[in-house]
Formats: C-alpha cells, sequence, structure tokens
C-alpha cells in the first residue's frame, strides 16, 4: 500500500477551503453554514419548480431514472424534458449532499478561542444543527423515493415539503448560532414583542403546511395523472389566504412594536426585510390566483414562501442576544459590553 507523502498532506491542508472546513474560524464556519442555507433554499425550489412543470413522473422509478435506464431517458406519458426536469433534481443532490458533509465536518471541528489557551471547548450545539444537514438529506432521500413510489401521493409529498423547511430551519439557525457565544441569552426586546414573533414563526409554519395542500388539491400537482386531495380547491385556497392575512396582522404589529419601542438597529433591519418579503410574497400570491395558476408565477410563490421563512425565522432569532464568540487571543484582555440587556426567560 502506498503511503501518502507528508509533504503532500501538507500542502492539502493549506489549501483555503480545507483549512476552513477542518480549522474554521467563526467567520468561515458562518460562511460555511451560509452555504448550507443556501443549498437547501435552492433544493426546495428545484423541487418545486419539478413539480410545478408536471415533471414528478419523469423518472418513475427510484433510484433509478426508470426500470431500464439508471439515467434520464424517454419514459411512457412522459416528455424527454420532464424526464430532464426530474433528473437534474436528482443530481442537485450531489452538491447537497457535499455541502451538508462539509457543514458537518466545519461544525464538529469548530473550535472558538480562550483567552486561557490555543483552543476551547466544541461547540456541542453546533455538532447537532450540523448533523441534521447530513441526516436531512438521507431523510428525503428516503420521502423522495416514497413520493415517486407512490406516485406522487399528496401527503407524502407534503411531508417532504415540510421536512425540507425543517432543514432550511435547521440551517438558519446554525448560521445564527455560530456567530453567537454561548452566554444565556438575553432579551433585547420586550417580552410581548418576543411572544408575538413566536407566534409569527408559528403561524408561519402552518402556512407553509396549509400550501402543499393547496398545490395537492389544484392543477399542480406534478403530473395529470397524480392523485389530488379531496378537498374543494376554492376552500383550501381562501384558508391559505386567511392564514396570510392572520400573518400579515402579526407581522405588522411585531414591527411596528419594535419600531415604537426603540429595537436595536439590527433588529430593524430583520424587521423590514421580513415584512418586505411578506408583501412582496402576499402580492404574487394573489397575482397568481387571479390568473389561474400559471405555473411560473407558483413557482415565484414557492420560492418566496421559503424566503419569508427564513426572513421569519432571522427576526425571531435577532430579539435575544447570547454575546460574541470568544476569540479572543492569550495575552489579550476582553472588555465588558456596553449594556446588559434584561435576562431571557428561557
Amino acid at each position: 500500500m502506498r503511503v501518502v507523502p507528508a509533504d503532500l498532506l501538507s500542502r492539502i491542508g493549506s489549501w483555503p477551503l480545507v483549512r476552513a472546513v477542518l480549522a474554521p474560524t467563526p467567520r468561515s464556519m458562518r460562511r460555511i453554514a451560509l452555504a448550507g442555507v443556501i443549498a437547501d433554499t435552492a433544493i426546495m425550489s428545484t423541487g418545486a419548480a419539478v413539480r410545478l412543470s408536471s415533471s414528478g413522473l419523469g423518472c418513475p422509478d427510484w433510484p433509478q431514472c426508470s426500470t431500464a435506464d439508471i439515467v434520464a431517458s424517454k419514459n411512457a406519458g412522459q416528455t424527454l424534458l420532464n424526464t430532464w426536469i426530474e433528473f437534474s433534481n436528482r443530481l442537485l443532490n450531489f452538491p447537497l449532499v457535499v455541502i451538508a458533509a462539509l457543514v458537518f465536518i466545519a461544525a464538529w471541528r469548530f473550535l472558538p478561542q480562550e483567552p486561557q489557551g490555543p483552543g476551547g471547548e466544541k461547540r456541542r450545539d453546533l455538532f447537532w444543527l450540523g448533523v441534521a444537514q447530513p441526516a436531512g438529506v438521507v431523510a428525503q432521500a428516503v420521502i423522495g423515493g416514497i413520493v415517486v413510489l407512490t406516485k406522487l401521493a399528496p401527503a407524502a409529498v407534503s411531508v417532504h415539503f415540510l421536512v425540507s423547511a425543517s432543514i432550511v430551519a435547521a440551517a438558519v439557525t446554525l448560521y445564527t448560532r455560530c456567530g453567537e457565544g454561548t452566554a444565556a441569552p438575553t432579551a433585547v426586546v420586550r417580552r410581548d414583542l418576543r411572544l408575538l414573533s413566536a407566534a409569527l414563526v408559528a403561524v408561519t409554519a402552518v402556512m407553509l403546511a396549509a400550501g402543499t395542500v393547496v398545490t395537492g388539491t389544484g392543477p399542480l400537482a406534478g403530473n395529470a395523472a397524480a392523485p389530488r386531495y379531496k378537498l374543494p380547491l376554492e376552500g383550501v385556497t381562501q384558508l391559505h389566504a386567511d392564514i396570510g392575512w392572520l400573518m400579515t396582522g402579526l407581522a405588522v404589529a411585531l414591527v411596528l412594536g419594535l419600531r415604537v419601542s426603540g429595537a436595536p438597529p439590527r433588529v430593524m433591519r430583520a424587521a423590514w426585510t421580513m415584512i418586505a418579503a411578506l408583501g412582496l410574497q402576499g402580492v404574487i400570491g394573489y397575482v397568481q390566483y387571479f390568473n389561474h395558476l400559471p405555473a411560473g408565477l407558483v413557482w415565484f410563490h414557492v420560492t418566496g414562501a421559503v424566503l419569508v421563512w427564513i426572513a421569519v425565522l432571522r427576526l425571531f432569532f435577532s430579539l435575544r442576544d447570547r454575546g460574541p464568540v470568544n476569540t479572543v487571543r492569550t495575552g489579550q484582555v476582553a472588555t465588558a459590553p456596553a449594556r446588559q440587556p434584561e435576562p431571557l426567560d428561557r
């Protein structure tokens, strides 16, 4: 067995990407975590494109494209374009796996600097959030196979989308936490505003679930032959809109409360980003409905829903503070924070 030369290993270890993953700094850790957020969002968006282009059965088998071919090929009842759209979405899982693995390794190796020595304790919170990324990919591969083998059963498709939303939430949490310290959380706004933000997160999650029911009931369920929820489309669409108006009311009340209470600038930036994303999403939602659900606009609406979900989570996390990541070097003295916020109830 050939032994890899030590100088080659040293050169590989000096590569910026390898160093960023195996010895991540707080900055590189956040960049890697951000890559995870982007990758998870992209796979959700392309998955929506598969369904909305009626390509859900473009590859009718799993894990092969069909019983006869591993790669994309013409299948009965499907155009070659449908097959390639579905197959391309499957291929995107490979870079997603790579990014998920890099996120996990970086979270496992992340070792913030401590004042008393060269390195501190590993962050277990980041480790488990990092585990969620490759674990989510495996779970989605299994659920995706079930979706195909059940010919796009609406319940399976809904679970597939909502698990993806959960993975995005874990990625956003990781991105937030790797930029924070391990101090006990302290509040930066009033308790009632924090509760209002938590309610907004919960209602947004319900909104995502209701959206999967609307899609699974309507004409864009992934394939003309795909089963649908046996529900009135007008009724589930109205419920979806009602939840949207509830979200809007909560969001407007939250932003106004933050504004009049003098919330910190970073909180207000997150709040305005959230309200802008939600407003644009509402406009797209009504335009697509009154234009009889054109697939292109519905795709923008689904992608917008994921971006709203991220914005709502980012605002929620901005309402408390855990201090900075400890990067104090030996011989340096940490300065005390300028203000001490009120303790945050656990």
